[in-house]
């Protein structure tokens, strides 16, 4: 791919797809947060989320990359990618629900293939429709990165299992029927001296003995997370998802490929972040009515942010392409999350410098993408367990 801030595709049902969305994206969808005063930071509702649902269902975009069977257009990665780049470069406050990132067919990830049935029928089904919301729960307090030390368990009861247990940063939480939770078996772990086995389920949100809460606000201000507590929560037999014991494999299974696929909507971040520069060093002067964009020192920081831009982007599409042909890309993902974490914070720290005193204000966009893009170097797994996994598969 050549350089480009707004790229335009060779692939001619690409370039469709591309022009179609960002019709939608800046213009109905940028007139609809307008006329609601829509912000980043607004507490948004369900009822705000659900006609951004029903509307991009409409328009062929929710579940667009599943397949046919399921009502998408089974888009390659590749493709899928361009699409979130365009959704990251947008600007606009619910992109994330265009695609169905939050809470939808992208959240649930590829447990379609694990699921039965009755879990088709009732939960994923309705939610690749639009009808329904899930969020994923597997984080907890001191079980982020080593995901093996959680404490939630499940026990087994009868024709079903109780789960205890309290899970943090279920995104989409606010907005979920239910939740695709995973729990350590009981009776399994180090302190009973058996392997530690985990199952995932699904459980509806509003089961007696589970409570959503609000979560803790990140530092982008967004409030899209909950804390789910289960209190001996019974969960039907029906409700467990792919074999018992499975639960990691099902929860991990879907990371390489979601590592890769949150970075096309990070660099569109990035790309929206130099887009707004370039506007700025253009128009703005100093003294003598000169513009930014003449001075030297500004020239070279603007040319660093163009090329470490290009390289996140080239080494991502590459990696996709990759994937896309059925190869192996863990060690591609890792190292992808890695540069384009650490590559687009200094973009958005650049951004901010020449921004100046407008930079650092609430409500001024670059300063949102500057907490927004800070927090990927350690959601998805921090910079440094990148860092780790690579060596690993080195050695």
């Amino acid at each position: 791919m050549t350089f480009s801030l707004r790229p335009a595709h060779d692939d001619p049902y690409l370039a469709d797809l591309v022009d179609r969305l960002r019709d939608y994206l800046d213009g109905e969808l940028a007139d609809h947060e307008r006329e609601r005063g829509f912000t980043h930071e607004s507490r948004l509702t369900r009822a705000d989320l659900e006609p951004v649902w029903r509307r991009s269902r409409e328009l062929g975009f929710y579940g667009i990359h599943l397949p046919e069977e399921y009502g998408g257009q089974n888009l390659t990665y590749t493709r899928l990618a361009a699409l979130k780049e365009e959704i990251g470069a947008s600007g606009r406050v619910l992109a994330h629900s265009v695609l169905g990132d939050m809470g939808g067919p992208l959240r649930a990830g590829d447990i379609l293939k694990h699921a039965t049935d009755h879990q088709l029928a009732e939960y994923l089904l309705p939610l690749v429709r639009g009808e329904r919301a899930c969020c994923f729960s597997l984080t907890e307090t001191d079980a982020g990165s080593d995901v093996r030390s959680m404490r939630t368990t499940a026990v087994r009861d009868g024709d079903g299992y109780r789960l205890t247990g309290h899970k943090v940063f279920s995104s989409a939480g606010p907005f979920a029927d239910f939740a695709i939770v995973v729990a350590r078996m009981a009776g399994t772990g180090e302190q009973e001296g058996k392997k530690p086995r985990f199952s995932a389920f699904l459980v509806d949100l509003d089961s007696p003995g589970c409570r959503v809460e609000d979560g803790a606000t990140p530092m982008s201000g967004e409030h899209i997370e909950s804390d789910i507590v289960l209190e001996d929560c019974h969960v039907p037999a029906a409700n467990l998802l792919g074999e018992e014991g499975e639960g990691m494999r099902i929860a991990l299974g879907r990371v390489t490929t979601n590592r890769l696929l949150h970075c096309p909507t990070v660099i569109g971040a990035a790309r929206r972040a130099l887009d707004l520069t370039l506007d700025r060093t253009r128009h703005r002067t100093v003294a003598g009515g000169t513009p930014l964009l003449a001075l030297q020192a500004i020239q070279h920081k603007v040319a660093d942010m163009a090329t470490e831009f290009y390289a996140a982007r080239s080494m991502t599409y590459a990696a996709l392409a990759a994937l896309d042909k059925g190869e192996d890309a863990r060690a591609e993902a890792f190292m992808c999350k890695l540069f384009v974490a650490e590559s687009a914070f200094r973009i958005l720290d650049q951004a901010v410098q020449i921004h100046g005193k407008e930079g650092l204000t609430r409500g001024n966009e670059i300063e949102f993408l500057f907490r927004k893009i800070r927090m990927f170097r350690v959601l998805t797994g921090t910079s440094e367990i990148q860092r780790n996994a690579i060596a690993g598969l080195l050695a």
